[in-house]
């Protein structure tokens, strides 16, 4: 199945880009939508036994810590005790004490998820990274908070009621939970049933409650460009067609580099326009899309190794086979 479009999210592009986009939070009820990733996804990672943090994660909105071994189990590996490997029961019991279930990344080991998130990422030219929340009805991951991304949230079970508030009034804000002491007017309240999406605009303080059920969400967090991405970008421009040595050997020849580059970098920054310097630090920034072209499977090379086919192997068991063949014919044909 290809994987949905921007379009699939939120209907009509351009009047999102017009009204919503980075301006304000939104809901929307696309016609049909499935979820790459659910709780029957869930299960079997659970049933695969090698989920394990840091993707794996328990968290609550009151400010307390839940160690990675109220959740998590050690295994023995040839003899060796490796820690931090998922345990089941032991979320299902914090989930029952109203803790939330974070998934980090799930875009990095779940195939269709990565497709979706790939062909977001292209799309809009940005770096798209998933999330997967199960929170059982009256639990609250995380409080009242900003992200330094904007959000899509794909509601896949259960209810969850939404909260969503102003965005930053001063341009230094930082991500993370409100102080206790700023107000930010709340936006929007909405319940999203299973197939809703909602849309929270890069700063936009907000929470959510599980309202009925296990309610699960997958989150779709798009970055965009900070100070460090146009600095970084910046001086990638500034080096381009740059020649000096790495090492410069002495006084005088360090004092040569030091003009060179100078001169080098003045000459340069005539050139960088505004524009130049967003549009780089934007490609740099943004995922670059993963290949869609499927990779051989073990099993594909499995079928192709005693033929020739691609991803046969002539160093491998059959290759000595044959050549230990070969030489026993020859040795046949010297004796007759």
């Amino acid at each position: 199945m290809e994987s949905p479009t921007l379009a699939d999210w939120v209907g009509d592009i351009k009047s999102f880009s017009d009204r919503q986009w980075q301006r304000e939070p939104a809901v929307f009820r696309p016609a049909t939508l499935a979820p790459p990733f659910d709780l029957g996804e869930l299960d079997a990672a659970f049933d695969g036994g090698l989920l394990r943090t840091p993707y794996l994660e328990m968290v609550r909105s009151n400010k307390v810590v839940i160690p990675s071994d109220a959740y998590t189990t050690a295994r023995v590996v040839n003899g060796t005790t490796h820690h931090d490997f998922a345990d089941r029961a032991k979320v299902l019991a914090l989930l029952r004490a109203r803790a939330t279930l974070l998934l980090r990344h799930v875009d990095q080991w779940h195939r269709p998820t990565g497709e979706l998130v790939a062909r977001l990422s292209e799309e809009i030219d940005r770096r798209v990274e998933a999330f997967f929340f199960v929170t059982p009805a009256g639990g609250q991951g995380l409080a009242v908070h900003r992200d330094d991304a904007d959000v899509f949230v794909l509601q896949v079970s259960g209810r969850k009621t939404w909260y969503v508030h102003d965005a930053p009034t001063v341009a230094d804000w930082a991500p993370g939970e409100l102080p206790d002491d700023e107000r930010s007017p709340r936006l929007l309240r909405s319940v999203l049933e299973p197939g809703s999406v909602l849309y929270v605009p890069r700063g936009f303080a907000h929470r959510a409650v599980g309202a009925t059920g296990l309610s699960a969400h997958l989150s779709l967090t798009i970055r965009d460009i900070s100070l460090q991405d146009l600095r970084t970008a910046l001086e990638q421009r500034l080096s381009e067609g740059l020649d000096l040595p790495p090492r410069p050997l002495g006084e005088a020849a360090i004092v040569d580099a030091c003009a060179t580059l100078l001169s080098h970098v003045r000459a340069k920054l005539d050139t960088i326009e505004p524009d130049d310097l967003r549009l780089a630090a934007r490609a740099a920034q943004a995922r670059r899309p993963v290949t869609m072209t499927r990779a051989e499977t073990f099993a594909e090379t499995a079928r192709n190794w005693e033929t020739g086919g691609p991803g046969a192997r002539r160093a491998g068991l059959t290759s000595v086979t044959r050549t230990w063949r070969r030489l026993r014919e020859e040795a046949r044909t010297t004796e007759h």
